[in-house]
């Protein structure tokens, strides 16, 4: 994900209030009758996702020694518009180092925060603090793509290494950075699952795909409308940071008798433009992927918000009672997209700590060496810090809640 800086309280417009109480809509837009997210497609929700026996978990053998003054950090949004992002990676973040200190008495490592806003322009100055704190061996972040890839040269010069839970443009890993770790799979790998999941599950036969200005919009889209093949892409457009009046595009959706729309974004703005399209009359079904599947888009699109779904290449982490039952007396709150994957790279960081890669060139290596598996997937990098075989899942609106379909694409 990539954030510019966008207008505050735009992620709780009007009608915040309203939540949808059924996934069934009427007539797609051009002229078939559907149900279940507008696609006349009912995908059903699942309810449990396989955990590998052997995951690694924060709390180790509880024999682990350190210096007091071992730190690990998290970079990324934790105000702005689009702060739910970030703080549910933190959330997660926060929730390892817990139970690793609970475990391990002799090792109490500290965890910092870095406030992003998720702005390129702004997440220069935290970065450099961060590299600056000779204390801090390893970071879980950036959060998103713009930022990480204003940034990257800071941590590869500092030798910092960071696993980024969810920054998914493909180009963060061709700039030859050497502390740079993606732990979930690229845009080159939701874009085409997408396109799949549109045509083959969702059966949508002119599908629209809306961008915005960020580097993650214009990565995501563009890989999207390439995987669209066969005539079924009935057309591009583009949308900008902070917009809020979506009249123009929504009447070329509609000229184009279009009965889904994948829209490359944030929440922030995905919401008032899911909204705006269904008070048009449109009802077809509205895509969104990771940067708006949280439950501030419910929130701020309300009942328009029935006739979503989402691609993520993020694991369901509700579905995991062990993490979903710590993760809420954590936080009072389920976990959020990108929850489960912040848990998991701070483990890959914690475990090399307790394995005494306690300078930061030591845990570096020991991340590149890295071949374990997590509570969401198997965690080990190739030489551009890219995972191997990532999954992207579905998930649709479902009663008010995002629900889980399941593995859509690899």
């Amino acid at each position: 994900m990539n954030r510019k800086k966008m207008l505050a309280g735009l992620a709780v417009a009007a009608t915040a209030g309203l939540l949808m109480t059924s996934c069934a809509n009427q007539a797609s837009s051009g002229g078939s009758s559907s149900a279940g997210g507008g696609s006349g497609v009912n995908i059903p929700a699942i309810t449990s996702v396989d955990v590998p026996k052997d995951a690694v978990l924060p709390k180790g053998d509880g024999k682990a020694t350190c210096p007091s003054t071992t730190t690990i950090a998290f970079g990324g949004a934790e105000t702005g518009a689009n702060a739910q992002l970030g703080i549910n990676i933190y959330n997660g973040v926060q929730l390892a180092v817990n139970q690793h200190n609970e475990a391990n008495p002799g090792c109490q490592v500290q965890f910092k925060k870095f406030d992003t806003e998720g702005d390129p322009n702004k997440a220069t100055g935290p970065v450099t603090q961060m590299v600056s704190d000779q204390n801090i061996l390893g970071v879980v972040g950036l959060a998103f793509s713009g930022e990480s890839k204003a940034t990257g040269t800071i941590f590869d010069d500092k030798g910092l290494v960071h696993i980024t839970p969810s920054a998914t443009n493909p180009e963060l890993t061709t700039k030859g950075w050497k502390t740079f770790f993606r732990g979930l799979g690229n845009d080159a790998v939701q874009g085409p699952a997408a396109a799949k999941f549109l045509t083959d599950k969702l059966q949508a036969k002119k599908i629209y795909v809306v961008q915005d200005d960020s580097d993650y919009g214009i990565g995501l889209g563009t890989s999207t409308s390439g995987a669209l093949t066969g005539g079924v892409l009935a057309g591009t457009e583009k949308v900008t940071t902070g917009q809020k009046d979506f009249s123009a595009v929504i009447s070329k959706i509609m000229n184009a008798k279009a009965d889904a729309v994948f829209y490359a974004g944030y929440y922030a703005e995905g919401a008032p433009f899911d909204q705006q399209l269904v008070s048009k009359g449109f009802t077809g079904t509205f895509v969104g992927p990771d940067g708006v599947k949280d439950d501030q888009f419910i929130k701020a699109a309300g009942d328009a918000s029935s006739i979503a779904y989402f691609t993520c290449p993020c694991i369901p982490g509700e579905l995991i009672p062990s993490f979903q039952s710590e993760y809420k007396k954590l936080t009072n709150a389920e976990p959020g997209t990108y929850s489960i994957e912040g848990y998991d790279a701070a483990t890959v960081l914690l475990a090399g700590i307790d394995a005494g890669k306690q300078n930061r060139a030591d845990l570096l290596s020991w991340v590149k060496s890295y071949d374990k598996d997590g509570l969401s997937k198997h965690y080990k990098w190739d030489d551009k810090g890219e995972l191997q075989a990532p999954t992207v899942y579905g998930y649709k609106v479902e009663n008010g809640k995002i629900v889980p379909i399941g593995a859509i694409g690899k």
